[in-house]
């Protein structure tokens, strides 16, 4: 009984477009239809967001801002304003709630909506989508895309399928049968390492993926193998958490070739540092806690951590930070992964940070 009502759960994933760049195309008119991106131009600047115009010569987030000239020389560069995102994200939390209270912010521009219970009382989660983004439009100017399904994993892909300006329903009849067409590159969570190591078993579809055995899952890919095992037959019971609070931010890579010189490393932890800074700033927190983690070509990993008495945002912070544990310790091996997280977010209650605190974080 229970199976069956998380089934027929309503969830929809709302995800708008280029978010900062829209914000900056509606604030500033003459940057409509115009190729922008937002974030830096100079040598170490980087690509927090893309318009569509930008999009199509290839630009994209996390991209140096030196090499999306080059693929777009006629690209705009344009100041985050992460205070004016927050204003507008307000205004679109506004509208969700209007719906439903089971609402779950990822960042400031999407969310999940538990609507299979909500507040019009309306039958159809596709009209609830469809109302929810002319809400949006009518209100802020901008626009969303969504995705309608049984369950947040599916909702979340769905809300890709259509973008800019669209939305998909998957019904709970036509989970399955989607799931098992899809690419193995679309699952969301299935990064490019994962994908390149599903590519190499033969793993291309979602059908290729559920003709595995748990076993076989398991052998290659350890921990994550049940996850897997069950989204593609359609299982996540995740439910959407209103309290959810972010706990930590992080980035980390693995290398097609081990690293063997501390400057090639340092060069990847400056580009995971800026990866780090966009998130902070796109989920609107600082954090006080830095950790490294490196893991070796032998696979022994190791995790190194600091705690400020300030919250820090910046690249040039969390990389000044970093480059002092790499140095707490001299290398034993070539190294294949790397990783920054940062935690003791400034969203906790003083009670959870007191806690969190004694703890060592450990990737």
């Amino acid at each position: 009984m229970e199976a069956q009502e998380k089934n027929n759960r309503k969830i929809i994933h709302v995800d708008m477009d280029a978010f900062f760049a829209s914000v900056a195309q509606l604030d500033t008119p003459e940057l409509q239809g115009k190729a922008i991106a937002v974030g830096g131009d100079g040598r170490r600047g980087v690509i927090a967001a893309a318009s569509y115009e930008a999009r199509k010569f290839g630009v994209k987030s996390a991209m140096a801002g030196s090499l999306a000239k080059k693929m777009c020389p006629h690209l705009i560069f344009v100041r985050p304003d992460f205070a004016r995102y927050k204003e507008v994200s307000s205004q679109i939390r506004k509208i969700f709630y209007e719906y439903t209270d089971l609402v779950e912010p990822l960042s400031l521009d999407e969310a999940y909506l538990d609507v299979t219970i909500n507040k019009k009382n309306m039958q159809s989660a596709t009209m609830i989508a469809e109302e929810i983004r002319q809400e949006i439009f009518k209100r802020t100017g901008l626009y969303a895309s969504a995705g309608i399904a049984p369950n947040k994993f599916v909702a979340k892909i769905a809300s890709d399928i259509n973008k800019p300006n669209g939305q998909k329903t998957i019904t709970p009849n036509e989970v399955i049968p989607f799931l098992e067409t899809l690419q193995i590159r679309k699952f969301y969570g299935v990064g490019k390492v994962t994908t390149q190591k599903m590519y190499q078993l033969g793993i291309f579809t979602g059908a290729d993926l559920k003709s595995k055995s748990l076993a076989f899952l398991e052998q290659h890919f350890k921990s994550s193998a049940q996850h897997y095992y069950n989204i593609v037959r359609g299982i996540h019971n995740s439910p959407v958490r209103p309290s959810r609070t972010r706990k930590s931010v992080g980035a980390e890579h693995t290398y097609l070739e081990n690293l063997t010189s501390e400057v090639f490393i340092l060069e990847k932890l400056e580009v995971l540092a800026n990866e780090i800074e966009n998130r902070l700033l796109k989920s609107n927190v600082k954090a006080r806690t830095v950790t490294l983690k490196i893991k070796y070509s032998d696979f022994n990993q190791t995790t190194r951590s600091k705690t400020l008495e300030e919250f820090i945002h910046l690249k040039t912070d969390i990389f000044s930070l970093v480059k002092e544990l790499l140095y707490q310790d001299e290398l034993k091996e070539s190294v294949r992964l790397l990783g920054i997280s940062m935690s003791n977010l400034n969203n906790e209650e003083p009670k959870t940070v007191k806690q969190y605190i004694q703890l060592k974080l450990d990737l």
